[in-house]
């Protein structure tokens, strides 16, 4: 079986990011990080990546139109033959350009078990602080698909952590990043094994 080609998107340090790149070094996925881009040219994202040899690319969205921008992006992932778009920390709104043109081929990352917690604003110590004011007794993360609903497309992996009586967001989101590092290439190995299958609202994981 062919190995997949994985594009990974990122804002920001790229932690999730480092955790696929091992994952795919450890052969744990069959499949290869090929691209890593990134609307800001500074993230520590792109010296990962670089560091592992893998094509880097900043693409600064100021300034020029979404739909514009988001081009650019797909033209690069076509030029790297990429099978596969994972969202790592990319604190993009998509349009629907990019997502309909990755239907079911485009993974994300939430720090929430969807669909509590997603949204616009719904990101980073922002969710953590919103499920311990809320008094929830259990959080986690959510591996879904994109669509153009915000946070809304089909849940592929979920794994839930305790809240403590004395989480802080920044605790929280430590225990919740050690989960996503593990539940983001397990769901990337399961679509390049070809185990999912979306079915309306749900997705389905075929047996293993």
């Amino acid at each position: 079986m062919r190995r997949i080609r994985i594009g990974v998107l990122a804002s920001g340090g790229g932690t999730n990011l480092q955790a696929i790149i091992d994952a795919c070094d450890r052969g744990e996925i069959d499949g290869d990080v090929v691209v890593v881009i990134s609307n800001v040219p500074e993230a520590f994202a792109l010296e990962r990546a670089r560091k592992h040899r893998i094509a880097a690319f900043a693409f600064p969205h100021k300034g020029i139109l979404r739909e514009q921008h988001e081009q650019e992006i797909i033209d690069c992932l076509e030029q790297h033959k990429v099978d596969l778009v994972c969202l790592a920390g990319y604190l993009r709104m998509m349009t629907p350009l990019i997502i309909r043109k990755y239907a079911g081929r485009m993974m994300n990352t939430h720090p929430a078990l969807l669909p509590s917690f997603g949204g616009s604003g719904m990101h980073g110590l922002n969710v953590h602080q919103a499920v311990i004011s809320y008094g929830c007794k259990v959080s986690g993360c959510t591996i879904h698909f994109v669509t153009e609903e915000v946070d809304g497309g089909q849940i592929i992996l979920q794994k839930s952590v305790p809240v403590l009586e004395d989480d802080t967001p920044e605790t929280l989101q430590e225990r919740v990043l050690k989960e996503e590092h593990k539940l983001f290439p397990r769901a990337i190995e399961l679509f390049a094994r070809g185990k999912l299958k979306v079915e309306g609202r749900r997705c389905r994981i075929l047996e293993t």
